[in-house]
């Protein structure tokens, strides 16, 4: 006689790993959202400022962003070459430029050692592990780096233990935005080796998009409903990985359940 098997679809999904849930191009969460607010913002990463020089361009690239009318801008790690304090704080006084809130997550590159990012959390006090809420949507920025590491790298352990304690606080079914320095999305250079225990703790949310940066060059994962990006860069003064010539920054739409974007070029 054939055993009868009952088993629901989340019981069934929660047998998958995050990873193979992307790879079938399912995502728990999209299933059950509600509507967000209609807004626009910009996404930023790998700026690598070094010398006054790069402040100097960044400006200008600022001023773009200002003429935008954004709500807010994301960055998405490596504000610095070197995590120099005091290039921290001069990146920082150039973001101002844009007149808008700007939301930072600590990169490699923004370590002055292995163990050293006093110059980034005195500088972006409160922007390691974090969420925001905007119009209905909710932001969280994550920190993904492993000191001065830049591939081979793990997710740490404060991390998984901040999603783990603060997770439970944000509303599933709103729609979801996460923000990181290393890539996220299958399959892409860079990735953290246990990127999926980041992901598998974020499995029941309306999970919307994922951006990253580190990888100079646009990468997509589209998995169902959520899209998961990495961007070339914009800085002055290093290259795409991908060998394209193009910098900028995403220029995002946000509407209803919807994040459209695309990448507006600066010279």
């Amino acid at each position: 006689m054939r055993p009868e098997f009952n088993i629901s679809r989340r019981a069934a999904l929660q047998r998958v790993g995050a990873g193979s849930l992307l790879a079938l191009g399912l995502w728990p969460g999209t299933a059950k959202g509600q509507e967000g607010g209609k807004f626009r913002f910009v996404v930023v990463n790998d700026t690598h400022y070094i010398c006054e020089e790069c402040g100097a361009w960044l400006g200008r690239v600022m001023e773009r962003i200002r003429a935008a009318k954004p709500d807010f801008c994301l960055v998405a790690g490596d504000l610095t070459e070197l995590g120099k304090p005091e290039h921290l704080a001069a990146v920082h006084e150039v973001f101002r430029q844009a007149e808008v809130p700007v939301h930072v997550v600590i990169g490699n590159h923004d370590y002055a050692s292995q163990t050293d990012r006093q110059g980034y959390e005195t500088t972006f006090p409160g922007q390691i592990n974090y969420s925001f809420a905007h119009k209905g949507w909710q932001f969280v920025g994550l920190d993904t780096s492993e000191g001065m590491l830049a591939e081979n790298t793990r997710v740490q352990p404060a991390t998984l233990e901040w999603l783990d304690r603060n997770l439970r606080k944000l509303d599933l079914s709103k729609p979801t935005v996460i923000f990181t320095h290393f890539p996220l999305g299958t399959n892409v250079k860079y990735r953290p080796v246990n990127a999926d225990e980041l992901l598998e703790r974020c499995r029941d949310f309306n999970l919307r998009a994922v951006f990253s940066g580190h990888f100079h060059g646009y990468t997509e994962r589209r998995k169902g409903e959520t899209l998961l990006t990495t961007n070339v860069c914009c800085a002055l003064k290093r290259g795409n990985h991908d060998n394209t010539t193009q910098k900028g920054y995403f220029l995002c739409d946000a509407d209803g359940q919807t994040v459209r974007r695309r990448i507006v070029q600066v010279a």
